[in-house]
């Protein structure tokens, strides 16, 4: 039924990468910077050694895989990931496994939820590696964003569908080219940020590259209990900025860099998440200044700051914005569903989704009122046939589907209302922090039981990976012949 060869072998190759990247913290230990030496090189030995394993038994010369497969490829890649790079947390820092896997889950979909603490006097090399998970995710969501979903229809994402989204043997090549010019943008843009925060802010060289990791691959990992809290405010300026840059589309980033032009200005998406922060930022800032809360230029950086670690669910801590009052909590709570532009390295909704829905809207407006007329259906420049407009719906009512189911299992777990709505809106967003003293901006999920835990894991994953590309391996059809 399934050709398990090149399934294997692509598991493979992604557990290769994990493991050439963990031993960023095993050398960093092996440099007596910090403590876990042992355990990173046991967790980077076992790494490759499954990863070899899995080469041996599906190394070919040729890979072809079929719809069915690229399904099930994309969850698998997503959760051996995390079920090995969860190792290192349970050798150093003595937590269960569901801890470890949630922790890394949260880091590898870039959605910051985090159950530990102590960040300040923890060993180096275990806030290297939680950065590290979240600046791959980062680049690996942007890949699939381009290549795999556009192909597998999922979500109405077929609107960005190009030639690179396109896994025949013939565009392959184009494919893997467009690759390596996203990963080459994607780390320049991550150096820039490092080098941003080291000499601007009062960070040091340490504290910046982690954040420029986890600042561009808008996933909000700390090197601090008290988050972006803990640094200056010229920190939360090239946050800001960088974070947006992260909820950009980087295909568009390319081709506007390529031909020199401003063709990434003049993209739907990108006005529609300039005009959305800049409209609320606005709201924001005003509300903030006018109650007396802060002065009005801490009211415009602190209200930036996390409006776009919103909107991009980023999730940095900046403040409890849970204590502003209920406009600012019923805006945030809004926003946190929201997302940025489809090809960032951004969770949650997607703006062009909301945009697609308002021309449907403003279309059938039209259609009531002159029946007999006929209006093209199109978004920045491309058709919307009913075929997206079909996954398109598939896709809200699954995103808001799971919500509720998540929201409705937590209860059952003894979670206050608040506090089950929040996590599942958190967790299938990909924010980071919920809303309340006990999942907000200043507490963690370590508290939560267990159970609750490997649900709302399962709800980032469903969220990153664009709900249907998971819930379609519920279905008993889709393992049938």
């Amino acid at each position: 039924m399934f050709n398990l060869r090149p399934i294997a072998f692509i598991l493979s190759m992604a557990l290769s990468k994990l493991a050439l990247f963990m031993w960023l913290p095993t050398l960093l230990a092996l440099s007596g910077r910090s403590q876990g030496f042992q355990e990173f090189l046991l967790a980077t030995l076992l790494t490759h050694s499954t990863a070899l394993f899995l080469l041996a038994l599906g190394r070919r010369e040729k890979i072809h895989l079929r719809i069915k497969e690229m399904f099930l490829l994309t969850t698998l890649v997503w959760t051996l990931i995390c079920v090995f790079g969860a190792l290192p947390f349970v050798f150093i820092s003595h937590i269960d496994f569901t801890d470890a896997f949630f922790e890394t889950m949260s880091g590898v979909t870039t959605t910051g939820s985090t159950v530990l603490t102590g960040l300040d006097s923890m060993p180096a090399a275990i806030l290297l590696w939680r950065s590290v998970l979240q600046w791959l995710g980062g680049v690996g969501f942007i890949v699939a964003a381009v290549a795999v979903l556009p192909y597998l229809n999922v979500g109405g994402m077929k609107l960005f569908q190009t030639e690179s989204s396109d896994w025949s043997d013939k565009s392959a090549p184009r494919a893997a080219t467009m690759a390596k010019r996203i990963v080459l943008l994607y780390l320049l843009l991550t150096l820039l940020c490092a080098a941003g925060y080291y000499l601007l802010s009062d960070m040091n060289a340490f504290e910046a590259l982690n954040h420029a990791m986890t600042t561009l691959s808008t996933g909000g990992y700390s090197t601090s209990d008290g988050s972006m809290n803990h640094f200056s405010p010229s920190a939360h300026w090239v946050g800001t900025l960088f974070m947006f840059i992260g909820g950009l589309p980087f295909l568009l980033m390319i081709y506007s860099l390529q031909h020199r032009n401003l063709s990434l200005f003049r993209d739907a998406q990108v006005r529609g998440f300039f005009w959305l922060v800049l409209a609320t930022g606005l709201m924001l800032s005003l509300y903030l200044w006018a109650t007396g809360r802060y002065p009005l230029g801490d009211a415009v950086r602190i209200s930036l700051f996390n409006l776009v670690s919103v909107i991009t669910t980023t999730g940095y801590g900046l403040g409890d914005f849970g204590a502003w009052g209920a406009f600012p909590l019923v805006l945030f709570g809004l926003l946190m569903m929201c997302g940025a532009c489809s090809g960032s390295t951004a969770g949650g909704f997607k703006i062009f989704r909301f945009q697609v829905g308002m021309t449907l809207f403003q279309k059938q407006l039209h259609q009531l009122m002159h029946p007999r007329a006929v209006f093209p259906q199109q978004y920045n420049g491309r058709s919307v046939n009913d075929d997206i407009i079909r996954s398109l719906i598939t896709f809200i009512f699954g995103y808001f589907a799971t919500m509720v189911v998540l929201a409705l299992l937590l209860t059952l777990m003894s979670l206050p209302p608040q506090v089950a709505i929040s996590a599942a809106m958190t967790a299938v967003a990909n924010v980071g922090p919920g809303i309340g003293e006990v999942i907000g901006p200043s507490g963690n999920f370590a508290g939560l039981p267990d159970a609750a835990k490997w649900l709302l894991a399962l709800g980032m994953l469903m969220g990153r990976l664009e709900i249907m590309t998971v819930m379609v391996l519920f279905f008993p059809s889709f393992w049938r012949s």
